[in-house]
């Protein structure tokens, strides 16, 4: 007699994160099994001191989903009429916590038989990163790094040159477990455009790098260069502070005669004007005086008068002799004044 069997085979599902899987249970009835037909989909936790948990089944002609919550929309039926001989399961959008040992029951009396799948979710390597560690100078070892912040275990790396010959040095050491790509004793020849690409079980991820090997650079050019720039600037900025410093005492100075002068003093009158109102004013006082009060009359000094008038150039000034005698000015209160005369040689007395 022949009773009800599973014919799917496949054991084992590695599947990346986001994607969808579909774990296979099809069956086959004979005709001995008159029972109702029962499917059932269960997840066999890897505590063994965690119970089983159904995710779906299907029994007397109808399907229940709702034992387990996070299956809730994402898992189900591949077929709607698992009666047919198919009761395989779909996941969708998997994710980490789908990992697991799930079991696949097929009950029809008098036959029962049942199926383990192993399913992995695995995370495919992301945000791969390609970067250079050391100097990229002529006759300088370079490392090339490579690094995917996301990804499965177990990584691959591998590196590969995609620019000129399109191949890697021959001294390169290449360790594909950790990312690092080490060229010895870098040339010229090394520049160009490297890819290093990550691998798991579930996917790839690709990165590139700019590899430019130049002369090493003179270090004491450049220091000598960094010290003449910083002179120049202390030069330019002593100057700076300088042309400051005189501008604030320009500005100071204006300032301090500007508030020296004053407006309401009149301006110092002229030793020449003083000299003629001087000679002026004496004229008057002696055009005034009659002979009869010339009496007591005294002389001054000649260096008394202001000189200013007779010093002109051009000019020869005469005077006729005084014939009256000096009056006594003393009396009236005026300014005794000797009026000059000259002698016959031409002189002044």
């Amino acid at each position: 007699t022949r009773s009800l069997s599973i014919t799917s085979g496949e054991k084992m599902f590695e599947t990346a994160q986001g994607e969808k899987v579909t774990l296979p249970c099809t069956f086959e009835l004979s005709e001995e099994d008159e029972g109702p037909l029962d499917i059932e989909w269960v997840l066999i936790p890897a505590d063994s001191k965690k119970k089983e948990e159904i995710i779906i089944m299907y029994a007397v002609d109808r399907i229940y989903n709702k034992y387990y919550a996070a299956s809730t929309g994402r898992m189900q039926f591949t077929n709607p009429d698992p009666s047919s001989g198919d009761g395989s399961l779909d996941i969708l959008n998997l994710k980490a916590a789908d990992t697991g040992t799930y079991q696949c029951k097929v009950k029809k009396a008098p036959g029962v038989q049942s199926r383990k799948i192993q399913l992995a979710v695995l995370v495919k390597p992301a945000r791969t990163k390609c970067s250079i560690e050391g100097p990229q100078e002529i006759g300088k070892d370079v490392v090339l790094k490579c690094a995917s912040q996301e990804g499965s275990p177990l990584l691959s790396y591998n590196w590969r040159k995609v620019s000129g010959t399109q191949e890697l040095p021959s001294v390169s050491i290449q360790n594909k477990n950790t990312g690092e790509l080490l060229l010895k004793n870098a040339s010229k020849e090394y520049s160009g455009t490297y890819s290093c690409v990550a691998s798991n079980r579930v996917g790839m991820d690709e990165c590139f790098v700019e590899l430019n090997v130049t002369p090493p650079i003179n270090t004491a050019g450049v220091i000598a260069g960094a010290i003449i720039g910083t002179l120049l600037g202390l030069s330019v900025l002593s100057f700076l502070i300088a042309c400051f410093c005189k501008k604030q005492r320009e500005k100071k100075y204006e300032k301090e005669v500007h508030h020296d002068i004053r407006e309401d003093v009149p301006p110092p009158k002229s030793r020449s004007s003083t000299a003629r109102s001087y000679i002026g004013s004496n004229r008057s006082s002696l055009g005034s005086m009659s002979p009869s009060n010339m009496e007591g009359y005294t002389k001054a000094p000649y260096s008394q008068v202001p000189s200013e008038d007779f010093e002109r150039p051009g000019q020869n000034p005469t005077f006729a002799p005084s014939k009256v005698a000096a009056p006594n000015l003393s009396r009236m209160g005026a300014v005794p004044v000797m009026i000059p005369a000259q002698s016959k040689d031409g002189s002044i007395v």
